[in-house]
C-alpha cells in the first residue's frame, strides 16, 4: 500500500480483512515518506514501513500488487517506479494531474504487460452494480454529490475530487461521447473550486447535469434518471435503487404508486462496502490475468472530461468577472 493518508489506510485495512477472511493475499507493507505514520499504519495491520517504494522494492522482492494513494501529482512516478520493478498497480483516482501523465501511465501498463486499474470505486458500489441490468436508455441525468468540508484532496478542484466518480458513472452508463459542456465554480474554503455545477450533452442527445460541492451542511450522494417509460433512482450511500416503470404491458412487477399507471420495483441490491469488491476484482484481474473492470483507459476518459470541466468553469469566470476563479490555475 503506497501512501497512507485517510483513504490509503482504508486500502490497507480493507487488504488485511481480505487476508483474514482467507483471500490469497497477504498485506506485505506500507509506504509512506511519512515514516512515524507508515510505522503507525503498519503497526495497526502487521505488516511492515516503509519509507519509499524503493527501499520496499528493495527489501521485498516477491512484491507483487500495490494499490497506490498518493497525492494526485505523484501518480506517475509511484506507479512507473512500480511498473517497472513488475509491480501490478491500482491507482486511485483522479487517475493523474494532466492527461499527458494518463497517457503515459496507460502506455506504461502496456509496455511492462501490467494489469493496472483506476480506482473508480462507484462502479463498484452495489447500487450500481444493480442498475447496470437496468439500462436501456438513458436520456436524462440529474447527479448530486455533496460533502462536508474536510482538508482532504485540496490539491484538485471539486471536479476532479468527487464529480469525477459521476462522470465515469454515467459515461459508463450513457456509453455515448460528449458533444458540449457547458460549467461554472466557485472557490469558497479553498483556494480550488469547492462547488460546480456541470451539463453535459452527449452525442447520443442524452443531457447530464451534475453538482458537486465539498462545503455542503449535508452528505448527498444520488444519481437520478430517466429512459423511455421509466426513471430510476439510486442513491449511492444508501446502497438502494427504485425503479418507476409507466405502463403495465413489459413492466417489471411492483407495488402501484400514488398512480396507478407507474409501477414501482426496488431491485435487490447485495449490500457490500465498494472497497472490499474494488479490491477483490483488482486482485482477480491479477490471479486470471484478465483485464480489469475499470481500466487506466477509463481512467484518462474520466479524467479528460474532468479537465474540460474545469476548463469551462475557469472560463466562465473570466467571462462574467468572478473575482478567485484564478486561483484555479494554480
Amino acid at each position: 500500500m503506497v501512501g497512507v493518508g485517510v483513504f490509503g489506510r482504508n486500502h490497507a485495512r480493507v487488504y488485511k480483512e481480505l487476508e483474514q477472511q482467507g483471500e490469497a493475499v497477504r498485506l506485505l507493507g506500507v509506504v509512506d515518506p511519512d515514516v512515524s505514520r507508515a510505522d503507525a499504519v503498519a503497526r495497526e495491520f502487521g505488516c511492515k514501513a516503509f519509507g519509499s517504494v524503493q527501499q520496499m522494492l528493495t527489501t521485498h522482492s516477491e512484491v507483487q500488487a500495490a494499490s497506490v494513494a498518493a497525492p494526485t501529482g505523484q501518480h506517475l512516478s509511484i506507479a512507473r517506479e512500480l511498473m517497472q520493478g513488475g509491480v501490478d498497480v491500482l491507482i486511485e483516482k483522479p487517475l493523474a494531474a494532466t492527461l499527458a501523465e494518463a497517457e503515459e501511465l496507460v502506455a506504461l501498463a502496456a509496455r511492462h504487460k501490467r494489469t493496472a486499474q483506476v480506482g473508480h470505486l462507484e462502479r463498484f458500489n452495489p447500487a450500481v452494480r444493480a442498475t447496470v441490468p437496468l439500462l436501456t436508455q438513458p436520456m436524462f441525468f440529474e447527479v448530486h454529490r455533496l460533502s462536508v468540508f474536510t482538508p482532504r484532496s485540496l490539491d484538485v478542484d471539486v471536479v476532479l475530487d468527487l464529480m469525477i466518480h459521476d462522470l465515469d458513472i454515467v459515461l459508463t452508463f450513457a456509453k455515448s461521447p460528449v458533444k458540449e459542456v457547458r460549467a461554472v465554480g466557485l472557490p469558497i474554503l479553498s483556494g480550488k473550486v469547492d462547488i460546480a455545477n456541470v451539463r453535459l450533452e452527449l452525442e447520443s442527445g442524452c443531457i447530464a447535469n451534475f453538482t458537486a460541492s465539498r462545503v455542503s451542511t449535508e452528505r448527498v450522494r444520488k444519481l437520478r434518471f430517466f429512459q423511455p417509460r421509466q426513471y430510476i433512482s439510486l442513491d449511492y450511500g444508501r446502497q438502494e435503487v427504485l425503479v418507476f416503470t409507466v405502463g403495465q404491458d413489459g413492466a417489471p412487477q411492483g407495488n402501484p404508486s400514488a398512480n396507478p399507471q407507474i409501477g414501482v420495483t426496488k431491485p435487490p441490491v447485495a449490500s457490500e462496502e465498494p472497497l472490499h469488491a474494488e479490491l477483490k476484482s483488482f486482485l482477480r484481474a491479477i490471479r486470471e490475468q484478465s483485464p480489469p473492470v475499470v481500466p487506466l483507459e477509463d481512467g484518462r476518459r474520466a479524467l479528460a472530461l474532468a479537465l474540460e470541466i474545469v476548463g469551462a468553469i475557469r472560463e466562465h469566470g473570466q467571462k462574467v468577472n468572478l473575482t478567485g476563479l484564478q486561483k484555479t490555475k494554480q
